[in-house]
């Protein structure tokens, strides 16, 4: 009897033993399934607030738009994005992609390869990481679409190879085009819950709040407005670092930009749950709790700066509340007018000293009317006279009255008026995250200058404004009739600033006057949509196309040729400010088919590409690079890279050595393709060093649109290489 109570007993055991592993295998056997995205793919298009994905091969392509650095607006590519940030490379893999906030502006950068662009504000970032689940987050095994993806239109123009083949390849304005505008106005409301945000005394729970969500355009994003639930108010975070820098970001923790505001609002849970408050958190872990609180406050933070409704609005009605209430007695400053600002103070001998103090008391009452603070803008100032230093930078002072005091103690420094070699210095050294910058807010420099420089400006404000700072000129008084002579650089300002309508220069007849232009600075400084002149190699050139008209090339291959002109202008940002497009077509002679500036928008440049003729003829290449070097480039604007695009399908009766190097000496950038029977000793004459990155060959005119986004890609790479300094 005991013997077989012992084998029942044992019996049980193994049964339970075997049972228990059984369900472990299963248990170890649940894995995460990942979801596969494609490259085109935008963060705003998934509805999901956290979730993990895998990228194909193949991302990293120019097409799929990329718009900030380390924190990007949710209508960049997710995997592009995750390519720039070093999380994956362009053999695809998983990322974990996190849903933030709007932020107030984003920067572009050229990072591993992928080249991303600014952008002022939008209404929504994510963050991506390595594509690791974090501990008690559950992550789905299908993504939600805020459109179903058989109905979704994507914004980024259709294939060109659906462009250049068939009869529909002389058609130069891309259909495909017109139909991403009409589908980037189609939109889906969807429910969104915001997370419960503490009080001061109780934590409370908003209310659901109905959000619009639209897919902009890859060119100028157009987001519609919506009414929002109010919320409630919550302790301002401490002013954080540059979200552009600081990419360690480990899978489970946090993003170091908001590492001070997670502490916060760790403590801020502990000390209510330890009051035995109820925290309307009760069934969550104290670290979903913490990144609930993050994000929620960072939306706060970040949306509290909002100078009114615009074209980049983050997406709420001007009814909500924008600015939540400090609870503590903290200077938050103008939240309207959110700008890191440096001013660089005139402290060459030729102001005098009663100038001087006239210069410090304008100062001084430009910081009062500003309104400094941390939420608001900030400022430091550069002294410049024989070389340039630092008297304060953008932390040192986060109130108007402590920041007049320090202005009021400067001290003349005496020399020349070397405002160039001022403006290199700001660029290379005071908009750094040591020195306060805060990423997210426009890079403002203010130059004041009494009389003239004494050095040349136009240089460095070219590279100041391509590093994103804005410049504006203060000049008061002019250089006296015996002191013109010793001008350096006339119309030094309509030289420095990045446009000449007047918005970004302003002369004072006389010190004793300089009061009554305060409010006017301010305001300029403060009008955000209108601090757009950071140049990228998108919107910074003017780019001549020099096309092959010969006989040779033949009426279908010229079209297919046009083609391929326009698919390389339509990813360029034109204006006449921003990059500008001219053509020639050459035979035995040749004809300026349009200049830089005969078109000023996209659609006519465009237009103008599809009304070119073909002339028919010899080949003459390089009479036609002079040609261009006298008719195009040479009436290039001095701010503007000059790059000039040749396509040539022959080998010419001329020499093209000596034009095109005439061109390079001139500072053309020269890029050249050949298509057929073009020889190739040719093309390495005419393009730019190094031969191999500028200069490119095709058997058959149907390929050319394989060198679309190479072509665009190698402009951007060399332009993003150039010192800043």
């Amino acid at each position: 009897m005991r013997a077989t109570v012992i084998a029942t007993f044992f019996g049980v055991f193994l049964t339970c033993t075997y049972t228990a592993k059984e369900a472990t295998k299963k248990t170890k056997k649940a894995k995460l399934y990942v979801p596969q995205i494609d490259c085109d793919v935008k963060a705003g298009k998934i509805i999901n607030p956290e979730f993990i994905a895998k990228c194909p091969p193949g991302c990293q392509d120019v097409k799929h738009r990329v718009y900030g650095t380390d924190i990007y607006a949710s209508f960049s590519s997710v995997c592009n994005a995750a390519i720039h940030s070093g999380i994956i490379d362009n053999t695809g893999g998983k990322v974990l992609v996190q849903k933030v906030a709007g932020h107030s502006g984003y920067r572009g950068s050229f990072s591993n390869g992928v080249r991303s662009l600014s952008l002022p504000r939008w209404r929504e970032s994510f963050l991506v990481s390595e594509g690791k689940p974090r501990k008690g987050v559950t992550y789905p095994s299908t993504l939600e679409y805020s459109s179903s993806k058989s109905t979704a239109v994507k914004s980024e123009p259709k294939k060109p190879e659906q462009d250049l083949k068939g009869t529909k390849s002389a058609d130069v304005s891309n259909t495909s085009e017109k139909a991403s505008d009409q589908g980037d106005t189609a939109r889906k409301e969807r429910q969104t819950t915001p997370v419960p945000t503490p009080g001061t005394e109780m934590a409370t729970t908003t209310p659901t709040a109905t959000t619009t969500t639209t897919e902009p355009s890859t060119t100028v994003p157009q987001p519609t407005t919506a009414p929002a639930a109010p919320r409630t108010t919550a302790a301002p975070a401490k002013a954080r670092p540059g979200l552009h820098r600081g990419r360690d970001m480990g899978s489970s923790s946090v993003h170091p930009a908001y590492a001070s505001v997670v502490a916060a609002a760790a403590r801020q849970v502990q000390a209510a749950q330890g009051r035995g408050q109820n925290t309307a958190f009760r069934g969550t872990s104290t670290s979903a709790n913490t990144r609930n609180i993050l994000l929620h406050n960072t939306a706060m933070e970040i949306d509290s700066w909002k100078p009114g409704l615009s074209l980049f609005d983050t997406g709420f009605s001007s009814k909500e509340e924008l600015n939540p209430k400090p609870l503590e007695s903290i200077s938050q400053g103008n939240q309207n007018c959110k700008v890191d600002l440096s001013f660089l103070m005139d402290g060459s001998w030729s102001i005098g000293k009663r100038r001087f103090q006239l210069q410090k008391r304008f100062l001084g009452n430009v910081a009062q009317a500003l309104g400094i603070g941390s939420a608001g803008p900030l400022m430091g100032i550069v002294q410049y006279g024989d070389d340039p230093s630092t008297e304060f930078n953008l932390k040192t002072y986060a109130n108007s009255k402590d920041l007049r005091n320090a202005i009021e103690k400067i001290q003349q420094k005496g020399g020349l008026s070397n405002v160039g070699k001022a403006l290199s210095f700001v660029n290379k050294n005071f908009f750094l995250d040591a020195n306060g910058n805060r990423g997210g807010a426009p890079n403002v420099v203010v130059v004041m200058v009494d009389g003239w420089p004494t050095d040349r400006v136009e240089e460095a404000s070219r590279l100041a404004r391509e590093s994103g700072i804005n410049i504006f000129f203060v000049t008061v008084e002019a250089a006296a009739q015996s002191e013109k002579q010793n001008v350096v650089e006339p119309n030094f300002v309509d030289k420095a600033v990045c446009r000449t309508s007047g918005f970004y220069s302003i002369n004072v007849p006389s010190w004793f006057s300089l009061h009554k232009v305060v409010q006017p600075l301010v305001k300029r400084v403060c009008d955000t949509e209108r601090l757009a002149c950071s140049k990228t190699c998108l919107n910074a050139a003017d780019i001549g196309f020099v096309i092959d008209g010969s006989s040779s090339v033949g009426t279908g291959n010229f079209r297919t040729v046009l083609q391929f002109v326009a698919n390389i202008s339509k990813e360029f940002e034109i204006s006449d400010t921003d990059t500008r497009i001219g053509a020639v077509q050459y035979t035995y002679e040749q004809r300026l088919e349009f200049s830089f500036d005969k078109y000023s928008t996209k659609q006519d440049v465009l237009n103008a590409i599809k009304r070119i003729s073909y002339w028919s003829g010899g080949t003459s290449t390089g009479a036609a690079i002079s040609y261009a070097s006298e008719q195009l480039f040479s009436k290039s604007k001095p701010n503007k890279r000059k790059i000039m695009i040749l396509i040539t399908d022959g080998r010419s009766y001329d020499d093209v050595s000596v034009p095109a190097m005439a061109a390079h000496q001139n500072g053309v950038i020269a890029y050249s393709i050949g298509v057929a029977w073009a020889a190739p000793d040719e093309l390495e004459a005419i393009a730019s060093d190094p031969a191999k990155e500028h200069s490119f060959f095709v058997d058959d005119f149907d390929n050319l649109y394989r060198y679309v986004n190479q072509l665009i890609q190698n402009i951007c790479t060399e332009f993003n290489s150039q010192p800043r300094n």
